[in-house]
């Protein structure tokens, strides 16, 4: 009981602290997603850079110096949190100091005694790849019309999918979805997960239809099956790279829950497949 106390009580403050960035946007927006970033790249380094006992305080650093440069760099342009000359100057700045720390983290491995330095170097690579850049775009919805809108609604069906797949996998779940990585996902709670997020745009689009006014209903369900796929992936990736390395979660952070890294895999996946959808549907409707 008490576990289960904390596993709610932290997920409603994640939660409420994700609804308030999103809907205040600009610094707010950028300051809570910049600290999941960070935290992030540090279970990330946690889990594979000091397995192969590469990681190191200098690594460390310029591996979160890299994700701030490359997320907020991305977020003051997309935000417009910046007069539109000093946008101009810094969207360049920015895309050459990423360009630096690129260079740096690669120069930094000639000097490494590590035991396996290209090993290092292309965990933190992957690191920017798959935590930095998606979290970095995800500043574009404010651009789409709607955006704010959008991009909550994004959260809420990912939250939902989840929801979906765990109450119907554990009801009626019986076709191992992917036994080879995670044994306990089915494609009943898969379906299930897909029958939630849709399900949500009816409600997003009848309930509250004067937030999504420049998405219809169809491509708003769209949406949401994209969301589920997309969010079942990224679950999966996650658990190949914590079962490749041994491990049950990325961190201890959150009470309940793991990691940082464990409450944001999907939407790492998430974030550019359903913006790559609604800029793709934007050209249709």
């Amino acid at each position: 009981m008490k576990n289960l106390l904390k596993r709610s009580l932290t997920g409603v403050i994640y939660v409420a602290l994700i609804v308030a960035a999103v809907l205040a946007g600009g610094w707010w927006f950028v300051s809570l997603f910049a600290l999941f970033a960070i935290l992030a790249i540090n279970e990330f380094a946690n889990l594979t850079i000091a397995k192969n006992g590469g990681e190191n305080v200098i690594t460390l650093i310029s591996d979160i110096a890299g994700t701030l440069i490359l997320f907020v760099g991305l977020s003051c342009v997309n935000i417009g949190l910046l007069t539109p000359h000093t946008t101009a100057v810094l969207g360049g700045t920015f895309f050459i100091m990423y360009l630096l720390y690129m260079v740096i983290r690669l120069v930094m491995q000639l000097y490494s005694q590590e035991p396996s330095p290209l090993a290092s170097l292309a965990y933190s690579y992957m690191g920017q790849m798959y935590i930095a850049l998606p979290l970095g775009i995800m500043s574009m919805y404010y651009t789409l019309s709607d955006g704010a809108a959008l991009l909550l609604a994004m959260f809420i069906m990912i939250w939902l999918s989840d929801t979906g797949a765990f109450l119907v996998g554990s009801m009626i779940g019986k076709h191992k979805l992917f036994p080879r990585i995670s044994p306990g996902k089915t494609w009943e709670g898969f379906f299930g997960g897909i029958l939630f997020a849709t399900a949500s745009a009816f409600v997003m689009k009848y309930g509250f239809g004067i937030y999504f006014e420049s998405i219809p209903l169809a491509a708003l369900c769209g949406m949401g099956v994209t969301v589920a796929i997309f969010a079942t992936w990224g679950d999966l990736v996650e658990s190949l790279i914590k079962r490749t390395l041994g491990v049950k979660d990325s961190g201890n952070l959150l009470p309940g829950h793991g990691g940082i890294l464990d409450r944001i895999d999907s939407l790492l996946l998430v974030i550019p497949a359903s913006l790559i959808y609604l800029i793709t549907i934007t050209l249709y409707i």
